[in-house]
């Protein structure tokens, strides 16, 4: 005979047996003060989420239900990419480079997923987003709040952004604010290098002690792996800026930005941006 499934199993998985879903589903769990049972939908606040795709075209256009949710999808990935490398950069000031080492990996995987995501929006020929382009403007992507507390805490800040971000909220500039002040991952790199006895008072000592992780990795292979995994992230970050670009040529040419930017062209002027440039430039003196 085999085991029964427990009844609240079904919560973490789409897919369950009709009859796991009777009136004595997860008995054991009360959701809210009004003791009502824990569901699928009310843990994950689906009817929330599902209407959340507000259009702006009317009659609605087919293509703007995919623009939103893609759109919507890369913020929530966002906000799960800034829990990683702030966990990160945390457990690289603690001493965890195990830890840190294994939720870099884990964000390098999720920027591989906005990546290969782009190819869904590209679906959306340029006659079916000029639908309802203009609909849009004067908003934007450059106004994505996380994609650049993304940049501030992987060590790229630029305290010029936030008085150049038109229709931020007062919290999101508050935000931001606050990555610009706080440590970032690279922060947190340098400081597991000085643990472990290497100089970085300055950028020419950072440079020999890098050289001299890579040197010898029977002696610092902890920092080295660690160090790969930085790559990772500012490498697959640099591929999406790469493929974002691409997509937004074939889009909408070289016209400028619903917000007000030059659009492609100022995108390109960003495909050279490093979070960590010391780890490239440290190939180049091996």
């Amino acid at each position: 005979m085999t085991k029964e499934q427990p009844a609240d199993s079904v919560v973490g998985c789409p897919a369950g047996r009709p009859e796991d879903f009777g009136d004595e589903t997860v008995t054991s769990h009360h959701f809210g003060e009004e003791g009502a049972k824990l569901t699928y939908g009310s843990y994950l606040r689906l009817e929330q989420l599902l209407s959340a795709q507000v259009l702006e075209s009317d009659p609605p256009a087919h293509d703007e239900l995919l623009f939103i949710t893609i759109h919507q999808v890369y913020e929530l990935w966002f906000k799960q990419l800034l829990h990683e490398v702030d966990a990160a950069t945390e457990a690289m000031f603690g001493g965890r480079l195990w830890w840190a080492r294994h939720l870099l990996k884990r964000v390098a995987v999720i920027e591989d997923v906005l990546v290969r995501q782009i190819a869904v929006l590209e679906t959306m020929t340029p006659q079916d987003f000029l639908v309802f382009r203009e609909l849009l403007s004067p908003a934007s992507g450059f106004q994505s709040a996380q994609f650049r507390e993304l940049e501030f805490a992987s060590g790229a800040k630029d305290p010029t952004y936030i008085k150049r971000f038109r229709g931020l909220t007062e919290q999101e500039q508050d935000r931001l604010a606050r990555r610009l002040a706080a440590p970032s991952l690279w922060d947190g790199f340098v400081h597991a290098l000085a643990s472990s006895g290497l100089a970085t008072g300055t950028e020419d000592e950072l440079r020999e002690s890098l050289v001299a992780v890579a040197r010898d990795r029977d002696k610092y292979g902890e920092l080295w792996e660690l160090a790969e995994v930085l790559l990772d992230h500012d490498e697959a970050a640099a591929m999406w800026r790469a493929r974002h670009v691409t997509m937004v040529e074939r889009q909408i040419g070289t016209k400028s930005g619903t917000g007000g930017s030059t659009g492609a062209p100022y995108l390109r002027s960003r495909l050279g941006l490093h979070y960590f440039p010391l780890l490239w430039e440290l190939r180049s003196s091996l």
